[in-house]
């Protein structure tokens, strides 16, 4: 039967199946505990595809304010093979006792951060007393279980230029506008993208039978997948004389995505 109790750790639980990753037996705890060392570093184990150990200070990381308890930390021992700008993200279950009592914690392992753990795992006190089961004849089990997140990470780079990489003017002559019977026309293809003018002369949409309806288009085939493209653009209606009618002249600034 699993059982329950609270300390400056959080909440943990036993169970009867040892550690799936990493079990760490100490005889003569209390010799350790006497030695003049800090910590202990266990042997390297391989857990979600990376290499690991535990760090146990016996007395407490007295740095990190753990004076009178138990600190147990996870630390990544093999960084060596690693990208530029690495990161692991970790749900990581520390076992101790004979029962197995176990504690989760989260961690995002980093070049700047590489391990995670618990400065206050269990006081002293409490480990010490027989009556709770953690030392047994000066002997103690700890065990680690550890499971990596595989990232989904997707990234992009913007770059921005204060002049475009190109700049195109296009005009498009239509006559007999008033005999125009099709719905839609298409201007012939311009540009590096192959951009081409769409008219709709009754309108489109919610502007059909009201509005003459213009829209910029482009080759789907010029443009490489994974692409973004801002785009600046002028939509202008001239009179049969050329001169531009600026209120029926339109400037937009418009983001293009093409994905695979």
């Amino acid at each position: 039967m699993a059982s329950n109790f609270s300390n400056q750790s959080g909440i943990c639980r036993g169970r009867d199946a040892p550690p799936s990753h990493y079990l760490f037996k100490i005889k003569s705890f209390s010799l350790l505990s006497k030695a003049p060392v800090l910590n202990y570093t266990s042997d390297m184990f391989k857990a979600g595809g990376y290499q690991w150990k535990l760090s146990l200070y016996p007395n407490g990381n007295k740095s990190r304010d753990g004076e009178d308890h138990i600190s147990i930390y996870l630390a990544l021992a093999e960084m060596s093979s690693l990208p530029s700008g690495w990161e692991i993200n970790v749900v990581f279950n520390f076992l101790y006792s004979i029962s197995f009592r176990t504690n989760w914690r989260e961690g995002r392992y980093h070049a700047m951060k590489t391990e995670w753990g618990f400065t206050k795992f269990i006081d002293l006190k409490t480990f010490h007393n027989p009556l709770n089961g953690y030392l047994i004849d000066d002997t103690c089990v700890f065990g680690a279980e550890v499971f990596v997140a595989k990232s989904t990470f997707k990234g992009e780079c913007l770059s921005m230029t204060k002049q475009p990489a190109s700049c195109h003017y296009y005009s498009w002559r239509l006559c007999n506008f008033s005999s125009l019977l099709d719905q839609r026309y298409n201007s012939e293809p311009f540009g590096d993208y192959n951009w081409n003018i769409i008219l709709y002369p009754k309108g489109n949409g919610e502007a059909r039978g009201s509005n003459v309806s213009i829209y910029l288009s482009y080759a789907q085939s010029s443009v490489p997948l994974n692409t973004k493209l801002f785009v600046k653009l002028i939509l202008r209606v001239k009179n049969t004389r050329g001169e531009d009618l600026s209120h029926q002249s339109k400037s937009y600034i418009c983001s293009l995505n093409f994905k695979g």
